[in-house]
């Protein structure tokens, strides 16, 4: 019988088994709280490649770490690396597990929720996000304007990076597409995971750029984007109109003349992040905001 402890002192970054990770760790995932591990050695190799060209990979940030067989890559390729996770007792495993990288100083275990914790200055972040708080954890990175690489769900996926017009366009589409440039670059089948989930899933790249239009309030912008796409099935005439509990506006009748015909009969889906963002000037100048 194998000493997985005698392979753990001996084990090179990167070279970690996933399912021995599993074994040495004690746990099973657990679907009812978000657990799913990535097991499949061929998708954990491909991460780190899938950060844009020249990334500085001075410091990689993971949130989720588990049981650290995407640490092991990212420890392989990056100078330092830090990893947030939510659960005691593994955080406990990886600082165990990972305990010569932590004594170099290559590693840092931060135990917490990703949402409420202190994120450090990183370079790039490389994830496999619990989908129950992928939304709220994405776009806590995002404004960081840093590249991301992150697994998600394939659908959550494709919302965040759908063009308008397309039936997967929303509000989550044009608030990733504000911070970055949006791709899926490879759907991941459930078996990839241990215990494999319910859905299929998908990595997706987020590199950073500035926006093609101007803004003088990326707060009133946002607001904005959202009122319109609760009501996304209306005219955006009607959708200004009917939301400015949400949207702020105290005359939303000055900003629908403001902005013309053409616009207005538009639904959300169909109106750009450009548009959008000259429909918050617009408000901005005459809707009082």
């Amino acid at each position: 019988m194998r000493d997985e402890r005698g392979d753990r002192r001996h084990s090179r970054a990167g070279s970690r088994d996933p399912d021995a990770l599993l074994r040495r760790a004690g746990v099973r995932g657990n679907p009812d709280r978000d657990q799913h591990f990535l097991v499949d050695d061929r998708v954990l190799d491909r991460l780190v490649g899938y950060l844009p060209e020249g990334t500085d990979l001075g410091h990689l940030l993971e949130v989720g770490g588990g049981t650290g067989a995407l640490t092991d890559r990212l420890l392989a390729a990056a100078d330092r690396v830090t990893v947030v996770e939510r659960d005691p007792d593994l955080a406990a495993f990886l600082r165990e597990e990972f305990a010569a990288e932590a004594s170099a100083g290559r590693l840092d275990v931060v135990e917490g929720d990703a949402l409420e914790v202190d994120l450090p200055e990183f370079t790039a972040s490389v994830s496999n996000l619990p989908y129950g708080v992928s939304s709220e954890v994405c776009f806590r990175l995002l404004p960081e304007r840093k590249p991301l690489i992150l697994m998600l769900q394939r659908e959550f996926a494709e919302r965040m990076a759908a063009g308008p017009g397309t039936p997967e366009y929303g509000r989550l589409s044009v608030t990733a597409g504000h911070y970055a440039e949006v791709e899926v670059v490879e759907p991941v089948p459930p078996e990839a995971f241990d215990p494999a989930p319910a859905v299929d899933s998908a990595v997706v790249r987020c590199t950073p750029r500035d926006p093609e239009y101007d803004l003088s309030d990326e707060t009133a912008f946002m607001d904005l984007v959202r009122a319109c796409f609760t009501q996304r099935r209306k005219t955006m005439r009607n959708a200004v109109r009917n939301t400015v509990h949400i949207s702020g506006l105290s005359d939303p009748d000055a900003v629908v003349d403001a902005a013309g015909e053409e616009l207005m009969s538009k639904r959300a889906g169909e109106v750009t992040p450009a548009e959008f963002a000259r429909l918050a000037r617009l408000a901005r100048e005459v809707g009082g905001t």
